[in-house]
């Protein structure tokens, strides 16, 4: 076990690990819904696990939010307790976090397994929201405070003398500031670097797709001609996942692995910095390059026969999780449907392709739906 999981996480972890599973047997391993999945109701209720935690959220919102309908508010709370649907908004998560007096590393933990990112402290307003949820202030405090601060700039792409780690850099600033006139000045000092777009992601994902629209290196004595965007997809990111937008008839499984899957539009957006770059496609570059951010003859000790399929994906576990914690995103989470057939494709053998084993328990499971 590489890390301590919780009981049904490490379940999951070891029946991927020790289970000898066929991608046969994967695919009816998600069909008959065995896997425990972690819902925003339980994770809230095991953060705040007073009974009251409906009615203290309910009051939260009519008090934070002047003139909002009671019954309106409840059937919001209501929704999201009873697993009908998720907060939409990123501010709705910080309201929450407020309401039920959470902690910081709660609610990066909230964000993060339900957005896919955590706290994004180069947005603006959430290193301010956050600064003030570590002091055990209001959220009406934090907002009076941010609205009393000049408009964060749009920086979306790293400028000549940034580094990739910009993020990095500021939330340690931020830590520094211990009181608000320190986070006034900290804010002011930072403003030309906030933006929306995670630019870590961005290092990580721009090495990734490299890899494969430059197939040949560059050192090689015969040329291959580089990809297009259209071609990576295809070739190596659809991995037969059906491109048909309706979902009408996609079991729970299927929406969740389905849901948000790249597609030739968005991986163009992303590289134009138009759009972030999803957990979900960072995850699936892992698995497709298998790993290769330097080059497919990189010399990789994972590679030697001597190494054992435990600590092979045991390796792969760390590195996945190590790459996903420095751009602010959730560890994996075997309870993810998702997540869990990425735990499924790094525990390929040694003369097993990554993709290849995901490819196979994507065609099945997705046999019977609209191409």
């Amino acid at each position: 076990m590489p890390v301590p999981l919780t009981r049904l996480s490490a379940v999951e972890y070891d029946n991927i690990l020790h289970g000898q599973m066929t991608p046969s047997m994967a695919v009816r391993y998600l069909r008959e819904g065995r896997i425990p999945l972690r819902s925003f109701a339980e994770t809230l209720r095991g953060m705040y696990p007073a009974p009251d935690l409906a009615e203290r959220l309910v009051d939260f919102y009519l008090q934070e939010e002047p003139g909002a309908n009671h019954e309106s508010v409840g059937r919001r709370v209501r929704n999201w307790l009873a697993g009908r649907n998720l907060p939409t908004a990123r501010e709705d998560f910080y309201r929450i976090a407020f309401a039920l007096g959470l902690e910081e590393s709660q609610l990066n933990y909230l964000l993060g397994a339900f957005t896919g990112y955590g706290v994004q402290y180069r947005t603006g307003w959430e290193a301010v929201y956050v600064w003030f949820l570590r002091g055990d202030y209001s959220y009406r405090e934090a907002r009076e405070f941010y609205e009393s601060l000049p408009p964060a700039a749009g920086a979306e792409q790293l400028q000549q003398g940034w580094t990739s780690r910009l993020t990095h850099e500021m939330q340690n600033e931020f830590l520094l500031a211990q009181t608000p006139q320190d986070l006034r000045a900290c804010y002011r000092r930072n403003l030309r670097y906030f933006g929306r777009l995670h630019l870590r992601s961005y290092y990580y994902f721009e090495r990734y797709l490299d890899q494969l629209i430059h197939p040949a290196p560059a050192w090689a004595e015969e040329k291959e001609q580089d990809y297009s965007i259209e071609t990576v997809m295809d070739s190596y990111l659809s991995l037969q996942m059906p491109a048909a937008r309706s979902r009408s008839s996609y079991t729970l499984i299927q929406k969740l692995i389905k849901q948000n899957w790249p597609n030739a539009t968005a991986l163009k957006n992303i590289r134009n910095h138009q759009e972030d770059v999803p957990r979900k496609l960072l995850m699936l570059l892992y698995v497709v390059t298998e790993n290769s951010l330097n080059g497919n003859d990189a010399y990789r000790e994972l590679d030697e026969s001597y190494i054992t399929q435990e600590e092979r994906v045991e390796d792969h576990w760390w590195t996945l999780n190590a790459m996903l914690a420095d751009c602010g995103m959730a560890q994996l989470d075997t309870r993810n449907p998702f997540d869990w057939l990425i735990l499924y494709a790094i525990s390929a053998e040694e003369d097993e392709f990554m993709s290849d084993r995901m490819e196979q328990v994507i065609a099945s499971l997705f046999a019977e739906q609209p191409q």
